[in-house]
């Protein structure tokens, strides 16, 4: 049966990625899969049903029963809402100083690498930052601030990984305590900093035999010694903050694939539209349920880790101290937090229709709680 994102085929048809997770649940709900990836798939499967409970609105003429979400980035739904809210304050606590955008690149023949070995895949955002620092530092004394995440899998959901980062146009000057508003960075210094960083990482894992891969140590090395030749470090102006967070929070915040791409589920596959990257047209992409829930597993990260990740000014343990300081140089009041829209405000935006407005016109009240029923 095939079905699209589309209001009208009703509720099941209204949430592919729900659905999905219904049809394996035995592949993944068992002690073989990681606690937190089945807690959050199961968080999913509950999101807006009796099994969290619900709030009761009602006028005159009619009820309203709204189920509670389960708040989890890995929901299509939670992680679309929670992502919009945590846009603006993205953008409110920087400072308003030029940015630009830097993404980092490799040759495909180290994806399959990254892809066999994620945990340093999870270090390639910090080598990124740091060459961005180490540049920055060296040629100018400047300190910068980076904002950084990675990607590893395009449109097709194939693996490629690559970083993109949002760093300051400019720096602080610690010796004059000033804001530099631009300086130049070179992209040919960049790129060997961040390509001998990402060798230097795959060497020390291989010689320490933490490496995974299919190849002898002597191939790895010849191929490593190989990859001097194309790396990728892309240097563009950024015109809008908010658009960065945007595309970030899409890919980090959010499940591995948006469900109104999805066309078409049997028993055992999933169809689903991407963009083909040289034909720029609208491909049709199958592949099995069991793979989708394995790419999905791996954007689910542990409690207390975090996607997007801040470095050098807009480190965690200086960020609030710096900025005081970048504020009060550049002339600018610090924003507060943005007040995020309440839930029927949110629905409003999107549908153009008060949701707690009955069809008369009348205006419904809370009326009472509903607790969780267990199945």
């Amino acid at each position: 049966m095939r079905y699209g994102y589309q209001p009208r085929f009703g509720k099941e048809y209204d949430e592919p990625l729900k659905r999905i997770l219904g049809k394996t649940r035995l592949y993944w709900d068992h002690d073989g899969v990681p606690p937190h990836v089945r807690e959050a798939f199961r968080k999913v499967l509950q999101c807006r049903t009796p099994a969290l409970g619900a709030e009761v609105f009602a006028s005159e003429n009619g009820q309203l029963i709204v189920y509670h979400t389960c708040k989890s980035r890995a929901c299509p739904s939670c992680g679309y809402w929670t992502t919009k809210k945590w846009i603006p304050e993205r953008v409110a606590a920087l400072p308003p100083v030029p940015y630009i955008g830097i993404t980092f690149s490799m040759p495909d023949v180290l994806w399959r690498v990254f892809s066999q070995n994620r945990v340093l895949a999870d270090a390639l955002p910090i080598l990124a930052a740091k060459a961005i620092e180490s540049l920055v530092s060296a040629k100018h004394g400047l300190r910068t601030g980076v904002i950084a995440f990675l990607h590893t899998f395009n449109g097709e959901l194939k693996f490629n990984s690559h970083v993109h980062t949002m760093a300051t146009a400019g720096g602080w000057r610690i010796s004059s305590g000033s804001w530099v508003p631009s300086v130049y960075y070179h992209p040919d210094i960049l790129m060997r900093l961040w390509r001998d960083a990402v060798l230097d990482l795959l060497r020390t894992a291989l010689r320490a035999g933490r490496l995974r891969t299919t190849m002898t140590v002597d191939e790895m090395e010849a191929m490593l010694i190989e990859q001097k030749r194309w790396w990728c470090v892309k240097i563009q102006s950024l015109d809008s903050v908010e658009h960065f967070f945007q595309y970030g929070g899409r890919y980090a915040r959010r499940p591995v694939i948006a469900q109104r791409r999805i066309t078409e589920i049997d028993e055992r596959t999933v169809e689903f539209s991407a963009k083909d990257k040289y034909s720029r047209k609208i491909v049709q992409i199958r592949c099995s349920l069991e793979n989708l829930i394995d790419l999905w597993a791996q954007r689910i990260l542990k409690h207390y880790k975090h996607a997007v990740r801040y470095f050098g000014l807009f480190a965690p343990r200086s960020v609030n101290r710096m900025l005081d300081r970048i504020f009060s140089s550049i002339g600018c009041k610090r924003q507060p937090p943005p007040t995020p829209p309440c839930w029927a405000e949110s629905r409003k935006q999107m549908t153009g229709r008060d949701p707690l407005v009955d069809s008369t016109g009348q205006r419904m009240r809370w009326t009472r709680h509903l607790k969780p029923q267990i199945a």
